[in-house]
């Protein structure tokens, strides 16, 4: 039989009609009590917290992820689900997932409808969610959701209110789904686990990590305010394969001088970053000091700096964390 442990976290697969809108509102015993279990798989739920996953902090970030170590501890423990709202998962799933050193599964899983819905996706997606805990080894941390398996890494919310709702663009299909079956389609290339971080004792909280996307007439003013509300990383969105302009390429020379970690994505779906073009394009911006994230994009490119920058050792010793890091993402394939 398969031991599950659930940590409930909110979403709207825990949400409710507020009035004027949904909102998280069920606890995990709720949401559970939704779905059908897989034949032989057992659950025990934590409560972690019940919140819309925007609202969501660095904090509550670093809890999930303590928890995961803490519950992955008992060794009867055949894997974890973790239920979780769509806009922000793929952040939690890539923090998890970068720190994730366990044989066994972590899988998150949501829903695009809320709780109760006659036409509701919830109660099949923490189906599938929970038989890809019990029957998956090896794969990292996971994304279950409309019947298809994703790797953390790479997986974004590629739609905003359709079912099947995330995808890796720049990559194939992990797995499926379906009438009772995991099958595994390749299995991803991950970096080596990040140790467990301490929870920053900083009054002030976790590192400040902001997002600055580029586009026309765009300037370093956002840049440059960023830097000086305090934030200790960056992550810059360039166009195309991952260009700005001259002036951007100062405002990013200026930061790294000052200690502040930077990388560079680009605001284009699909394909990495490349270093091609120069009067202020990636050539430029690479030379300036920011690291070029690949794949990933804003969102899990802001997770990885933040990874960094809590890691043990110096600003320069955060930039190889970074690197590090980033220089994975590809894939064995598997036979159907």
């Amino acid at each position: 039989m398969g031991r599950i442990v659930v940590i409930s976290t909110g979403g709207t697969i825990a949400s409710r009609w507020q009035g004027s809108g949904f909102a998280a509102d069920a606890d995990g015993a709720e949401v559970m009590a939704t779905a059908p279990l897989p034949e032989g798989v057992s659950v025990e739920v934590v409560d972690l917290f019940s919140v819309n996953s925007p609202r969501l902090t660095t904090a509550h970030q670093l809890t999930l992820l303590r928890t995961v170590h803490e519950v992955l501890a008992d060794p009867g423990v055949d894997g974890v689900v973790v239920t979780h709202g769509t806009d922000t998962l793929e952040e939690s799933a890539f923090l998890v997932d970068l720190h994730h050193h366990d044989e066994r599964s972590v899988v998150f899983t949501g829903s695009q409808r809320p709780m109760g819905a006659a036409d509701g996706d919830g109660p099949g997606n923490l189906y599938d969610a929970l038989l890809t805990a019990s029957k998956t080894r090896g794969l990292g941390v996971l994304i279950t959701f409309a019947g298809r398996v994703h790797a953390a890494r790479g997986t974004v919310k590629a739609q905003a209110v359709a079912l099947d709702a995330f995808a890796d663009p720049s990559k194939e299909l992990l797995g499926k789904v379906g009438f009772g079956k995991v099958t595994v389609l390749r299995t991803p290339v991950r970096p080596e686990p990040l140790p467990l971080p301490a929870m920053p004792e900083d009054p002030e909280g976790p590192p400040r990590v902001d997002v600055v996307v580029h586009h026309v007439s765009g300037d370093a003013v956002l840049l440059n305010a960023a830097v000086a509300a305090g934030a200790r990383g960056i992550v810059l969105v360039g166009t195309g394969a991952g260009n700005a302009t001259p002036e951007v390429v100062d405002a990013v020379k200026a930061a790294v001088a000052d200690g502040v970690l930077v990388a560079l994505t680009t605001r284009v779906a699909a394909g990495p970053v490349t270093e091609i073009y120069t009067h202020g394009g990636a050539v430029d911006l690479v030379a300036a000091g920011a690291v070029p994230t690949g794949t990933l994009r804003a969102p899990q490119a802001r997770v990885a700096v933040l990874a960094a920058l809590l890691s043990e050792g110096d600003a320069q010793e955060r930039v190889q964390v970074l690197r590090r890091v980033l220089a994975s993402g590809g894939s064995v394939l598997v036979a159907a």
